[in-house]
């Protein structure tokens, strides 16, 4: 079967590369038949690479090539991704995509392209990277009711808080070496300030609950207020501090979507999940806590997601797969400030009796090198908004919110 590829960088080249190798494989997944690359489309030129033939600067070369059936979508950004996306599923070609931005906030329309043309769009690759996510929570999960989702979900991130923790490298110190290494991109921005990680929050809440929800509902927050200071009063409680997605069944019309940085204690699958990688973890309420872990990009973990939906909708040409999901509508996503109830960790300069004035009995911590004026301690269960008023009159530092996950 002839397929296409749109956009050559690292994800795009990785596909190729992996439909090149593992074609014996790939032959046995889809019953005998292999997966030909005919078209690559990218604007830049490459001259020495082996499949040079294969190039175009014309979308409409794959566009109205009747032999392709299956199109990867590994351009990044939402147009011209979205343009071609949707002529490819109008005409009745399958996309697959590694393009989380793309998918949370163009997914309903082009799902439901694709469901009018009876083409599949798929797109297991765009949470996650190489971790198996998508699939599990529409298929092996389906008998539950989904209570909630927290994933560590951004690697640059993770690598940046696991030098903080494990080797007491500051903030910029730590972004510097994840740059350094390739994990973080020149402008960070889109990793540290959780835009990133606001993308697949809103992937997994779609698909989790049935209804679309958009990057604009999901209140982000990122770990540049992280400081080593908080670090170790964290480490004093045996805790960690990780970048959360957190999604919250509330009601069939409600649900809370957030992504800010979490107190996770050392129990929790999630508090061991270092560097790079990416952890999920969806709780059901038949299966309870299922943790997914694995590399969460990376060219070739990637790809091989990409590939995997090649294969799937290579298997599906004939009839359509039931995947994806509705429209959203106002006042679906709740604010979690007033909702959701949770301990914080609260770092300030206050006197402790005044602490203790607005909160009554809380948890106090302390690390090594604690100013006389300074105190950290960890509330009771309340929503952000009562915890907020009862700081009115005390100096904020910092507020971390506890995760129960």
């Amino acid at each position: 079967m002839k397929v296409a590829v749109m956009g050559y960088g690292t994800v795009g080249s990785g596909v190729v590369e992996v439909i090149d190798s593992h074609n014996d494989v790939i032959k046995k997944r889809t019953g005998g038949e292999a997966l030909e690359v005919a078209h690559i489309l990218d604007l830049r030129d490459f001259p020495d690479d082996s499949h040079a033939a294969l190039f175009t600067k014309d979308f409409n070369d794959i566009l109205n090539d009747s032999e392709v059936k299956v199109v990867a979508e590994t351009m990044g950004g939402v147009e011209p991704a979205f343009t071609f996306t949707m002529q490819l599923l109008e005409a009745g070609k399958s996309v697959v995509t590694s393009n989380k931005e793309l998918v949370a906030q163009k997914g309903l329309k082009l799902l439901e392209a694709a469901e009018k043309s009876g083409a599949n769009y798929l797109f297991e690759a765009s949470v996650g990277g190489g971790i198996p996510i998508i699939r599990p929570m529409s298929q092996c999960l389906a008998a539950n009711n989904i209570e909630g989702v927290a994933g560590i979900l951004n690697g640059t991130t993770n690598f940046i808080l696991t030098k903080m923790i494990e080797e007491g490298m500051d903030f910029d110190d730590a972004l510097k070496l994840a740059q350094d290494n390739g994990y973080a991109e020149k402008d960070p921005t889109a990793d540290i300030e959780g835009f990133d990680a606001c993308r697949k929050v809103c992937i997994l809440a779609s698909l989790a609950f049935g209804k679309h929800v958009y990057p604009n509902q999901v209140q982000t927050e990122g770990i540049t207020n992280i400081t080593l200071e908080d670090v170790a009063y964290i480490s004093s409680v045996k805790g960690v501090i990780k970048l959360l997605g957190q999604i919250k069944y509330i009601s069939d019309d409600k649900i809370a979507a957030f992504v800010s940085p979490a107190v996770v204690q050392h129990g929790s699958q999630l508090a061991s999940v270092n560097d790079v990688f990416n952890a999920i973890l969806v709780r059901g309420d038949a299966v309870g806590d299922v943790c997914f872990y694995g590399p969460g990009a990376g060219k070739l973990p990637t790809a091989s997601a990409v590939v995997a939906d090649m294969v799937d909708a290579a298997k599906h040409i004939f009839r359509k797969k039931i995947f994806g999901w509705g429209a959203g509508f106002e006042g679906y996503v709740v604010d979690y400030k007033d909702t959701i109830e949770m301990p914080f960790y609260v770092r300030a300069k206050a006197p402790t009796n005044k602490v203790q004035s607005a909160f009554g009995e809380v948890k106090f911590l302390s690390r090594i090198g604690q100013p006389s004026n300074e105190v950290a301690f960890i509330t009771d269960k309340m929503t952000e908004n009562q915890l907020r008023d009862k700081l009115t009159n005390i100096d904020v530092i910092n507020i971390i919110k506890v995760t129960s996950y």
